[in-house]
């Protein structure tokens, strides 16, 4: 008698868990979407992958970064005006 958790004869293996999405994989994501450019394969790819907790750490650091940029370059102009 086969055991019960083993699946039925003829039938397809569960496909392995998806891998984690490295920080560069999540930056990436991150920064397209703040263009609004993302691909829907690239969406559906990364639902699988990148978890939500790493979005809004490296979401907030890059909307953090885009600020200071904006202030240096606001600050390099007007103090050669």
């Amino acid at each position: 008698m086969p055991p019960i958790d083993s699946p039925p004869q003829g039938a397809a293996p569960d496909p392995p868990p998806p891998k984690n999405a490295s920080l560069l994989q999540v930056a990436g994501a991150v920064f397209w979407s703040f263009l609004g450019v993302r691909k829907g394969s690239a969406m559906s790819r990364d639902i699988g992958t990148i978890n939500p907790v790493h979005v809004i750490i490296v979401g907030n650091i890059l909307a953090a970064i885009f600020v200071f940029t904006l202030i240096g370059i606001v600050t390099l102009i007007t103090r050669a005006a």
